[in-house]
């Protein structure tokens, strides 16, 4: 059986100590995450967590730093999560912009108003994101690098996949 994780990117956006969420009906529930999704073909993961933060809330991030990588199983589909979790700023705020599908509204919250929420959490990943930012958790954009065919052209390596 071969095992294929999801790859999802999210964007931690703090303002005067609120934080950017997403609320968003999952399975006919509504819960809140940060601006979060999957990683499209031919994306690199900054552009990934760019877009989706556009498409979800209507600002432009601009990632400054990498947070951290999580892997997470979730226990009730027993589905596997590999998410890379950046900070940074928004500005262009485009409140007419259609959100995606699911997407009820976004919203700004600080960690308290968050763990009052913990149940409406769309996951565990939500708050060790926003804690190990809180933290002081970064590394360099430079870390989640992304080589493409041109990259590979200059590269002797073979590859073999």
């Amino acid at each position: 059986m071969r095992w294929n994780p999801a790859i999802t990117v999210a964007a931690v956006v703090e303002q005067d100590g609120r934080f950017l969420v997403v609320e968003e009906r999952i399975e006919g529930r509504l819960v809140l995450n940060q601006p979060a999704g999957h990683l499209e073909d031919r994306e690199t993961l900054i552009e990934a967590a760019v877009r989706e933060t556009r498409e979800e809330t209507a600002w432009c991030f601009h990632p400054e730093a990498l947070v951290g990588v999580y892997l997470w199983r979730n226990p009730v589909n027993e589905r596997s999560y590999l998410r890379f979790a950046f900070c940074g700023t928004v500005d262009d705020h485009q409140p007419k912009l259609p959100l995606d599908i699911g997407i009820v509204r976004a919203a700004w919250m600080s960690r308290e108003q968050l763990v009052a929420q913990t149940p409406r959490l769309r996951s565990p990943l939500v708050l060790r994101c926003l804690d190990d930012f809180l933290r002081g958790s970064r590394q360099s954009l430079d870390s989640v690098a992304s080589l493409g065919p041109d990259d590979a052209l200059h590269v002797d390596a073979v590859v073999n996949l």
